[in-house]
């Protein structure tokens, strides 16, 4: 082992990314893989500005879970791929001055080299951009199956409109009456669009939650966004003339205090504040034949139930402010037991809007003739390509850039009769590109590429998706979409599974020195310069660290700095000549095969900061004590998720095993050498792992000795030093937790 003591990232990581992307060490074969494991990071859709450390973060924690999936046994697909439409990359190019498709084309080049750097495990012989003609072929394909089941029609309809983005946005897309993208202010207009019928599969989407092994909270988000009610309809009778309004309610009890009825306006008001006007008409209340006063008023939502309310300002906080501020009487009468109405079903959920008026995004493949209505553009002719043309920036007007593309494009035969017809002049939401790629994934490159979305054998082979990692703020909109298309697909017989992602994991935020990184705040880490600094390695087992991976952590550069000194003591530890001898080989081994369990078993559960924690423990005891080859090995294999650079270096250049370490069997632990007389106890300060002890069973059970042996370890008294203890946490034999 005379290799230098000094670890150089540089030349060691371009070296395996070389080797494994030659050799293609990470592509499975498809076809002949025996245990396939679709293992998937959510789709990116990276910003003009590239991979930030928040994108990093998710990859890694997917790319280590893949990693050591692998080295399990499984045959681990983890492709690659991006969202190259859509408004944040069109604006970006309207800010620079170039067109859309130059710009993608640079964002694209500048995200694929980034990725390379950071050493995952991606088969780049399937990746796909949604705005190749290859890919968007497919997503209009997708529309046409849609509008041939009658899942897709167009509409006039009151819809939500960016001012900013000058375009209109899905329901999912608004969050507290903004824009989720650039928090613009959110109006109302009335528009025709092109809608999908996801309101029809409300009742199985909300179903189907109680299948799925997802986060609680995502969970929870969806049922409630979907929204079922159970209530009546009850009928009211219009004083004076035959009109007759429907009403639905989920409080037919009470009917007795009702004193006016609410119709949502026809007007699309822009403003919060609740406001109404009398009709002039009166209703009759069915149960106690009073005359109620009919209001028009913005507070009622057109789509939910009936489109009208009956206002009970006794029992209502909402309908109380109306009627507080236009004078209408409130009455508190008995909760009747005779109940009135039809039994109803109503769901919050409303239909897909899908309809954009931008120009960067697949053109919507439907014409319009004077004589047939809406057609689809046959699928012998897809794609239908997006023209180039100059003036590509958003009108504000409710129209398309695309009203500008040549006539020779926009005017087209109709496909039923022959006659001249229009096309669609909007684009699709880039919600609709995302919601199937990974369908599309491990098609990319097959015999059936050109003529098929997904290859039937290698979907049946391959989905649905073993494991999705990603944040949770798309989960009513990416996750809700991805789940009713595919859905569709099964009812259309395209598909034998109707759930995209069995097992989901929800990933925590990254933040920089205490605070939510921003481009304002100047706290946005590009981790390009990282990985020039201290190597992917140090990176990726530092994000790994920060805390829980469901949690997120605080990005700190005094912390990444520690470990890059980790990563120089492993490769010192792994070169030097330093033996284990025979005293000492029992308590080495015991300690090795704990950690190998306890490592395996944190793995398994995505608890990667207190893996690599274990990891740090084995590696004082090994420097203290010595190693052997079985030891040495082990720790490589153990290492080579997180850092699998040096991991490979010291596999192939300093263990002299064959390559590569990430397809080398996973070291599997004795259970007669982990029973022992010596007891780790983790310390803790604000659940961040600082030390450890080792300690008879019998002292690990101690509070008092226990606190304050971990007071005089040397790194927990630096965290401890000028802090106020607030409260210890102690569970005995295993965690001590320091609040402070």
């Amino acid at each position: 082992m005379n290799q230098s003591t000094k670890y150089n990232h540089t030349t060691t990581d371009i070296k395996w990314q070389e080797r494994w992307l030659k050799e293609k060490t990470f592509n499975p074969d498809l076809a002949q893989a025996s245990k396939p494991f679709y293992n998937l990071m959510m789709f990116p859709y990276p910003s003009a500005e590239g991979l930030h450390v928040g994108n990093m973060y998710a990859f890694t924690g997917a790319d280590v879970y893949g990693r050591f999936n692998r080295m399990q046994g499984s045959d681990v697909f983890e492709p690659i791929g991006l969202d190259g439409f859509g408004i944040h990359s069109e604006n970006y190019a309207i800010k620079v001055g170039r067109h859309p498709r130059e710009q993608a084309d640079i964002s694209q080049k500048h995200y694929y080299a980034q990725l390379h750097l950071i050493g995952n495990s991606f088969d780049w012989d399937h990746t796909l951009e949604t705005n190749s003609p290859d890919y968007y072929k497919w997503t209009q394909w997708l529309f046409i199956q849609m509008f041939k089941a009658g899942l897709a029609y167009k509409d006039k309809a009151v819809v939500n409109w960016c001012p900013q983005d000058k375009t209109v946005l899905s329901d999912e897309q608004v969050i507290d009456g903004k824009c989720e993208r650039c928090g613009s202010e959110v109006s109302r207009r009335e528009m025709s669009s092109w809608f999908f019928r996801i309101t029809k599969y409300a009742d199985k989407l909300l179903a189907n939650i109680d299948r799925i092994d997802w986060p609680d909270r995502i969970k929870t988000a969806q049922r409630n966004w979907i929204g079922k009610s159970e209530g009546r309809t009850i009928e009211f009778k219009i004083e004076g003339s035959d009109k007759k309004i429907k009403v639905f309610t989920t409080r037919p009890e009470t009917l007795n205090s009702a004193t006016f009825l609410a119709l949502a306006s026809e007007e699309a008001g822009e403003s919060k504040e609740k406001w109404g006007k009398p009709t002039g008409e009166y209703a009759i209340n069915p149960l106690n034949g009073e005359k109620i006063p009919v209001w028009e008023t913005n507070y009622v939502e057109a789509s939910y139930g009936t489109g009208a309310i009956m206002g009970v300002p006794a029992c209502d906080e909402r309908d109380k402010e109306f009627a507080y501020k236009y004078h209408i009487d409130i009455v508190k009468r008995s909760f009747t037991k005779e109940i009135l109405g039809e039994k109803t079903v109503h769901f919050h959920l409303r239909d897909w809007g899908i309809s954009r008026q931008r120009y960067w995004g697949p053109p919507i493949p439907m014409v319009f003739c004077k004589d047939d209505g809406w057609v689809p553009v046959p699928e012998k002719d897809l794609p239908v390509l997006l023209p180039d043309i100059s003036d590509f920036k958003p009108k504000g007007d409710g129209t398309s850039p695309l009203h500008n593309a040549p006539e020779s494009w926009k005017k087209v035969a109709c496909p039923k009769c022959g006659k001249t017809a229009e096309r669609e002049l909007d684009v699709s939401d880039t919600f609709l590109d995302s919601s199937w790629y990974f369908l599309r994934y491990p098609s990319v490159g097959s015999k059936t590429a050109d003529t098929l979305p997904f290859d039937p054998g290698i979907t049946k082979k391959w989905l649905p998706v073993n494991a999705y990692i990603g944040g949770a703020e798309h989960a009513v909109l990416h996750l809700m979409y991805a789940r009713f298309v595919t859905m569709v697909l099964k009812d259309l017989k395209f598909l034998d599974f109707e759930e995209p992602f069995p097992f989901l994991y929800g990933h925590g935020l990254i933040i920089k020195d205490g605070a939510k990184m921003s481009k304002s705040k100047g706290n946005v880490v590009n981790p390009d310069e990282y990985i020039a600094k201290f190597g992917a390695d140090a990176l990726r087992t530092y994000l790994m660290f920060l805390g829980p991976f469901d949690q997120g952590g605080d990005f700190r550069d005094t912390g990444i700095e520690g470990m890059e000194k980790f990563m120089q003591r492993l490769w010192k530890l792994f070169n030097e000549d330093k033996k284990l001898n025979g005293a000492d080989k029992k308590e080495v081994y015991v300690k090795l095969h704990q950690t190998i369990k306890k490592v395996t078993n944190d793995m398994t559960n995505f608890k990667f900061n207190t893996a690599i924690a274990s990891l740090m423990e084995l590696t004082n005891i090994i420097s203290d004590k010595g190693a052997d080859e079985t030891v040495l090995q082990s720790l490589c294999l153990m290492l080579a998720p997180f850092a699998p650079h040096i991991a490979e270096e010291v596999w192939v250049n300093v263990l002299k095993q064959p390559f590569s370490v990430h397809k080398a069997v996973w070291p599997k632990y004795d259970t007669g050498l982990i029973k022992s007389d010596i007891v780790t106890l983790i310390i803790q300060i604000n659940g961040k792992v600082r030390g450890s002890l080792e300690l008879k069973p019998e002292t690990a059970i101690k509070k008092s000795e226990v606190e304050d042996l971990s007071r005089k370890d040397e790194n927990v008294a630096k965290w401890l030093k000028d802090k106020t203890v607030k409260k210890v946490i102690f569970v005995p034999g295993t965690i001590i937790n320091f609040v402070v």
